[in-house]
């Protein structure tokens, strides 16, 4: 079975980008990102009103790094703190040594490659340094760029669910893709 620490926070640098722990500083942006309807027009979460629950938020992915549910990192550019998105590995099923991956990207950095360059890390992250066997993505199948996201990086379609989501009385379909880890192909 998995054992998972967070602690210390792994911050892990690419050539562009620096992937670090969400602070309080970062409420502007997370309330931006968390009310913007273009991020979450295809997750299914309310949106966040205030600069007060952005920074109830970040205290629950603390929390959640804290108590070992999941891991959030900040997306910045190397250079400049601010963060520009999130990736996290959350819903871990320890028995089967498999996470879930969960992302969001500001939409004036979209299509730049940022979201894939973060992807790659993060999966690589979890096969070698803690320990996963696979990874997964539940994506809505009308959210074209997250799709193309996850296959540029690798994931493999393993099904879709009909109306497997429902957000205020609508409900939306998911398509499941996995990542094995590299040894295991």
């Amino acid at each position: 079975m998995l054992e998972v620490n967070f602690l210390p926070f792994p911050v892990i640098t690419t050539e562009r980008l620096v992937l670090r722990q969400a602070k309080f500083e970062d409420a502007p942006e997370f309330l931006f990102l968390r009310s913007d309807t273009r991020v979450l027009q295809y997750i299914g979460k309310e949106p966040i009103t205030s600069l007060e629950e952005a920074q109830m938020y970040v205290q629950l992915l603390t929390d959640n790094l804290n108590d070992g549910i999941g891991i959030t990192w900040a997306i910045t550019l190397k250079g400049d703190d601010k963060m520009i998105g999130t990736i996290a590995l959350w819903r871990w099923m320890k028995e089967s040594c498999r996470a879930e991956i969960g992302y969001v990207m500001h939409p004036d950095y979209c299509g730049k490659g940022i979201m894939h360059e973060a992807m790659m890390t993060v999966t690589d992250h979890g096969f070698n340094e803690m320990g996963l066997h696979s990874i997964e993505a539940s994506v809505n199948p009308a959210n074209v760029a997250s799709l193309k996201v996850v296959e540029r990086a690798g994931f493999i379609k393993e099904g879709h669910f009909r109306d497997r989501c429902c957000f205020r009385g609508v409900f939306s379909d998911r398509a499941i893709y996995s990542l094995i880890a590299p040894k295991q192909r």
